[in-house]
């Protein structure tokens, strides 16, 4: 067990963990909601920092990232627990699991390092489970891999304290937030959560010039009202700005969500139309295959910039962040 920040004492010998908003009170020997914080004798340690259960080399696509250096691969790496308890979690055997030692690998921040450099990643994925929840480890492992140009993503729920946010993301340079549905009551039904601490994440990211893209899972008859999907583009068009990539993503039936119908590609596909009518300008469709959903084209004058099958793309009309046709700038990091 490694030491653990975002703590401070309270009565009885117990502490307050503010790096999420649960702000769980743990007794001595206690484990937050998240299963990986652990209150030892008057301290917070992480359970899981170092110890990774899954690590991959993935193209930068599938976190979704399109606007993040396109065409490169992540190292990607997630531990067990979650700070939220999704009944349709698509990655439930990480995140609704207990810690368990004997199914992670010994990986510290040096180690995961060296592992992106061998494998000729450009960057390294927080990813799979929640990655607030093993905040130290990411931290660290970014602070250590800055020098080297190594790029760091967080792929998270946004569920994180403003106290914490700051220091949490202090080295990462990009984040995808999964914005899963745009009304209290599907967050704090559904995931045992809310809604606004999410919002003031992503308002907190954008303030901190971090590359962000959004991603919201649809799920049919759940959150995919367009009375809901209009209110959340408004509110991304007026606190974040029409250039911010949203992804609408398909779901298929998982966990305890087995009963729930997959999304299907043309409710996907009218959302991304609406999307572009209310005037945001990078929708993307993810889980289906659609190749204009799934390209990027100039928000000046739509030239076709990438053109991607799969997690295979070609870029096209892109040079040096520009439209090659127009030259306007094109949000993102590229190459």
């Amino acid at each position: 067990m490694e030491n653990a920040q975002f703590y401070r004492p309270v009565n009885d010998n117990r502490i307050l963990c503010f790096l999420c908003p649960r702000y769980c009170k743990l007794k001595s020997g206690q484990i937050g909601f998240c299963q990986v914080r652990k209150n030892v004798k008057g301290q917070l340690k992480s359970l899981v920092y170092g110890k990774p259960y899954a690590v991959n080399v993935d193209p930068i696509e599938k976190k979704p990232l399109y606007h993040f250096l396109p065409g490169s691969k992540i190292l990607s790496i997630g531990t067990a627990g979650c700070n939220m308890a999704c009944k349709y979690c698509q990655n439930w055997d990480l995140s609704d699991t207990k810690f368990n030692e004997d199914r992670t690998i010994q990986l510290p921040p040096e180690r995961l390092i060296q592992l992106a450099i061998h494998y000729k990643s450009e960057s390294i994925a927080y990813t799979y489970n929640e990655p607030t929840i093993f905040a130290e480890y990411a931290m660290e492992t970014a602070r250590l891999s800055q020098p080297l140009k190594l790029k760091n993503v967080m792929v998270t729920n946004g569920y994180i304290t403003q106290e914490a946010i700051d220091s949490v993301y202090q080295d990462i340079d990009a984040a995808n937030v999964d914005l899963k549905a745009f009304t209290e009551h599907f967050y704090s039904k559904l995931t045992l959560s809310h809604l606004q601490p999410v919002l003031d994440c992503l308002k907190r990211l954008k303030q901190l010039h971090k590359w962000i893209e959004i991603t919201n899972l649809i799920i049919p008859a759940h959150n995919d009202q367009e009375s809901d999907i209009i209110r959340m583009c408004e509110w991304i068009l007026a606190e974040l700005g029409p250039l911010v990539p949203l992804h609408f993503s398909a779901f298929h039936p998982d966990f305890q969500f087995t009963h729930v119908p997959p999304t299907t590609p043309s409710k996907l596909i009218k959302l991304r139309q609406l999307a572009l009518k209310l005037g945001l300008k990078y929708i993307y469709v993810g889980n289906i295959s659609d190749s204009e959903g799934s390209s990027t084209f100039c928000h000046n004058c739509s030239t076709l910039l990438i053109r991607r099958s799969g997690y295979q793309n070609e870029i096209l009309g892109l040079k040096d962040g520009k439209c090659k046709k127009c030259g306007i700038t094109i949000p993102g990091i590229f190459h």
